[in-house]
C-alpha cells in the first residue's frame, strides 16, 4: 500500500477542473485549474458506446452538453434507471466517440456562473486520455507534478451492459505510467464493487479513495444481502477493515463539519480523527464559493450567484486536518492554506 504522510497542508484539487470559472469537465477549466495552483485535476469519467472514457459528471447529456437541440440526435432520447433512479435524456452510452466529438459543453448551472455561458459552442468534451496529455504537459511548463484524481461514475450499470470503465481507466493510467508508486493519483468511487475491481486491476501501488455521502448507501449495493449505509462505511471499526486496501475516503463537507439546524457551521465530527487514526488521508468535497452552497453565516447577501467568504470556510476545513480540499475555485483554497499554514508556522 502506498503510504502518505498524514500532517503537511492539505492538497488543493481542481473540482471538474476550475469549474466556478470554466464549463466543468473541459480542457480548458483543467488547465485553469492548474495555472491557478491546484495539486490535482478531479475528473468524473463515463463511457461511451465504443468503450472509451470521457469527461462528465454523468452520463446523461443534457445537462451539460448541446445534444437536446440537435436534431440529428433526437431519436437517441430514451428513459434508463441508472443507479436506482429513473432518468429520461441522452446517454453517453449510446453515443460512439465521434458522435461525443461534435457535442458542444454547456455550462451546468448558467443561473449561477452566468460568466461561465459565454464558452458554450467553443469547448468539445475531452476524453480521459486527452486529460492525462494535458496533465503531462502542464506538469512539464509549470515545473511541478500536477496530479490527476478520476473518479468513476455508474461502473456497476456500465459493467452490467458490457462497458468496462475500470478496464479503460486501468489502462489509460498505464499507458500514461500513472500506476506506480508515489504516482500522483488518486483513483475515487462510490461504489465498493468499483473499488474492489480497481484494487485488483491496479495492485496495492495504486491510491484509492472511498466516496460518501452523510446520507444513503452505495449504489451498487442495492438489491444485495449487503444493506451498509455509507454511515455505517465510515464507523471506526469499519475504517480500521477498508484500510487494508484503499488510501483514503472522500467524505462530503457535512460528514466532517456539520451544519447546525438554522444552516451555520458547526463543530468538526470525529471523522478525520478516526480516519487518521488508522492511516487514511480525508479528502473532502466540494467547496465553492457562491452564497448558495456556503453556510449561512458566511454569505455576504441573499444573492445566491455573489461570493461569499468562501475562503473562510476553507480556513476553517485546513485547520479540521484534512488531506485534501476539493473545489471549483482552487485559486481561493490555494489563498486559503497560505493563510492557515503561513499562520500555523
Amino acid at each position: 500500500m502506498v503510504a502518505y504522510r498524514l500532517d503537511e497542508p492539505p492538497l488543493v484539487i481542481g473540482h471538474r477542473g476550475a469549474s466556478g470559472y470554466r464549463p466543468e469537465h473541459t480542457l480548458p477549466a483543467y488547465e485553469l485549474a492548474a495555472r491557478l495552483g491546484a495539486d490535482s485535476l478531479e475528473a468524473d469519467l463515463v463511457m461511451t458506446a465504443d468503450g472509451v472514457a470521457i469527461c462528465r459528471h454523468e452520463n446523461e447529456l443534457s445537462r451539460t452538453t448541446d445534444v437536446a437541440a440537435r436534431r440529428e440526435f433526437a431519436d437517441r432520447r430514451t428513459s434508463r434507471v441508472v443507479d436506482g433512479v429513473e432518468r429520461t435524456g441522452w446517454f453517453s452510452e449510446d453515443f460512439t466517440l465521434a458522435e461525443i466529438k461534435t457535442l458542444w459543453a454547456v455550462e451546468r448551472l448558467p443561473r449561477l456562473r452566468q460568466a461561465n455561458t459565454i464558452y458554450e459552442r467553443r469547448l468539445r468534451i475531452p476524453t480521459f486520455d486527452e486529460l492525462l496529455a494535458l496533465r503531462r504537459s502542464l506538469s512539464q511548463e509549470l515545473s511541478r507534478i500536477v496530479g490527476v484524481s478520476p473518479e468513476l461514475k455508474h461502473a456497476a450499470y456500465f459493467r452490467a451492459r458490457g462497458l468496462d470503465l475500470e478496464g479503460a481507466v486501468t489502462h489509460a493510467l498505464r499507458d500514461a505510467r500513472l500506476d506506480a508508486p508515489n504516482a500522483p493519483v488518486f483513483v475515487q468511487s462510490f461504489e465498493l464493487t468499483s473499488l474492489i475491481r480497481l484494487r485488483e486491476d491496479l495492485g496495492l501501488r495504486t491510491p484509492l479513495l472511498m466516496l460518501t455521502e452523510r446520507e444513503g448507501a452505495p449504489s451498487d449495493l442495492a438489491g444485495t444481502a449487503d444493506a451498509r449505509t455509507y454511515a455505517d462505511l465510515v464507523t471506526p471499526r469499519a475504517l480500521r477493515l477498508i484500510s487494508t486496501w484503499v488510501t483514503g475516503i472522500g467524505p462530503s463537507k457535512d460528514q466532517v463539519i456539520v451544519r447546525r439546524s438554522d444552516g451555520s457551521l458547526g463543530r468538526p465530527t470525529d471523522l478525520v480523527r478516526h480516519a487518521h487514526d488508522v492511516g487514511l488521508r480525508v479528502h473532502v468535497w466540494t467547496f465553492r464559493t457562491e452564497n448558495t452552497f456556503l453556510p449561512v453565516d458566511l454569505r455576504s447577501s441573499r444573492v445566491p450567484q455573489e461570493f461569499g467568504d468562501g475562503l473562510a470556510e476553507l480556513a476553517i476545513f485546513a485547520r479540521a486536518g484534512v488531506d485534501a480540499l476539493i473545489t471549483d475555485h482552487p485559486d481561493v483554497a490555494v489563498h486559503a492554506r497560505a493563510e492557515v499554514f503561513a499562520h500555523a508556522g
